[in-house]
Parts: structure tokens; C-alpha cells; sequence
């Protein structure tokens, strides 16, 4: 599926696939009525009505498959961002048990992080530009500067101790995040998917050549049935592109309030 096609409103994303499935059962239905003609014709209906389902099972294999994937996609990735704020949430927490100016500034660097993230990371993801290579910087910062800390007694280590391990767990939901933004349904299972639904259709309009107002209702259902599994697959295909898509809201949440100076 191309990325304009994934970044289309749900609406047009729904035209869009419901159009060129239509158009796809129009041709094979002219296609076949055109060559049902005289001894074609009688080849055509000799061909076994049994093989309708179990195309037809085939296809909803295929789909099952695919959906399959697609929904274990957007769990990890609702998880990442979750366990992600999480964690976050859990360091502002913590933060209160240090000194006044070691809080305000874990604070700033957890805020400067949450803005970075909605702002910059989250369109990258949309795009899957959105790589591991790099850091994100204020988060690094905010862990080298807790790991820097010298705690005055039990308590404020072990605050330190436990917003290493939430800024720890931070960073793992983050790779994780930018991990899930990659995954899409390949060009193969869409392919497949859609070959499948060809022949089904190929099938139902040879089978029923002689009817052209049966074929016609059979296909259009059919050609109905697909299009809408399509779109629930695109639709939910990329965790962070599109209409449907894995915000940033959880983050903003406990994004935590600006420092006085």
C-alpha cells in the first residue's frame, strides 16, 4: 500500500479501495461475458461450483492472517507508548524525594522530552523515518545527570536508584516505539491477498455465465466483502500513520508542568 493511500482520511481511504476493487470485478465480469460465447460458454459452466468455497475459505485465511498481524502491531505499539508514560510518569514522581533544584531540573529535561517527542519524533514515525541511531538527547541528558547525582541520604538514593531504572525502562519503550513504527503489511501480502480475491471473483463470474444478473449480484457482494476487509486492514495497517493511528496523548498527559526559573 503506497503512503498516500495510508495517510488518507478514513472516508477517502474507503472510496479509494472500494472503487478499485469494484473496478477490478467490472473488468473480470466484461472480461468473461465477452468470452462466454458458443463452445466457451459450455467450457466455462462445466467448470465445478465447488471450487467457490474453497477459494473463498483460502481468502478468509489470508485475511485472518494479515489482520492478525496488523492487530499485534497495534497492540505493541499502544503498549510501548503506555509503558513509555509509564515510566515517565513514575521519574516526575519520584523527582519530589530530591533537593528543589535536582527536581526542577528532571522536570525541565523530562518536559523538553515529551515536547520533542510529540513534536518532531512522532511525525518521523508517521513517515517511518523515525530511526534508533540517535539518542534522544533529553533523555539522555536527564539519565547522566541522575546517574551524576551525589544522594545526601537513604531516601534520595533510593529515588536515584529507582528513576535510573524508570528512565531505563523510558528508553526501552521508546526503541520499542520507534521499532513498531516500522512494521506495515509487506507488498507480497497485499498482492497475495488481492490475487486471491481475483481468482474468487474469475470463479463466481465463469460459474455463473449463463445468469449474467446472478453473476452480477454474486460478484458485487463478493467484490463488497473484500473491499470492506481491505480497508479495515489499511486502514489499521501502520500503528502511527493515518486517521486511526497511536497518538502521542499518553505522553502529554503526564507531561509535567514548567519550572520557575
Amino acid at each position: 500500500m503506497s503512503d498516500w493511500l495510508h495517510n488518507l482520511p478514513v472516508p477517502l481511504m474507503a472510496i479509494a479501495i472500494f472503487a478499485f476493487t469494484y473496478l477490478l470485478a467490472i473488468i473480470i465480469f466484461a472480461s468473461v461475458s465477452a468470452l462466454a460465447t458458443g463452445e466457451r460458454a459450455k467450457s466455462f459452466q462445466a467448470i465445478s461450483p465447488g471450487m467457490l468455497p474453497v477459494l473463498g475459505i483460502l481468502f478468509g485465511l489470508f485475511v485472518a492472517f494479515t489482520a492478525a498481524q496488523v492487530w499485534s502491531d497495534s497492540d505493541r505499539g499502544s503498549a510501548a507508548v503506555s509503558r513509555e508514560a509509564s515510566a515517565l510518569r513514575a521519574v516526575v514522581l519520584l523527582a519530589a524525594g530530591l533537593p528543589p533544584e535536582q527536581e526542577s531540573r528532571l522536570r525541565d529535561l523530562i518536559r523538553d522530552y515529551v515536547e520533542q517527542t510529540a513534536t518532531v519524533e512522532w511525525p518521523m514515525m508517521a513517515r517511518q523515518t523515525a530511526s534508533l541511531r540517535s539518542a534522544p538527547i533529553a533523555l539522555a541528558e536527564a539519565l547522566q545527570f541522575v546517574v551524576s547525582m551525589t544522594p545526601q541520604n537513604p531516601g534520595q538514593q533510593t529515588a536515584q536508584r529507582e528513576i535510573i531504572s524508570a528512565l531505563g525502562s523510558a528508553l526501552d519503550a521508546r526503541r520499542q516505539r520507534i521499532i513498531v513504527s516500522q512494521a506495515e503489511v509487506n507488498s507480497v501480502k497485499w498482492w497475495s491477498l488481492y490475487l486471491q480475491a481475483i481468482c474468487e471473483l474469475l470463479v463466481i463470474a465463469v460459474v455463473h455465465c449463463g445468469n449474467r444478473l446472478a453473476s452480477g449480484i454474486a460478484m458485487g457482494l463478493f467484490a463488497t466483502g473484500v473491499a470492506t476487509s481491505v480497508l479495515l486492514i489499511a486502514a489499521h495497517d501502520r500503528p502511527f500513520t493515518g486517521q486511526i493511528s497511536i497518538g502521542p496523548e499518553p505522553l502529554l498527559q503526564i507531561m509535567p508542568g514548567k519550572s520557575a526559573s
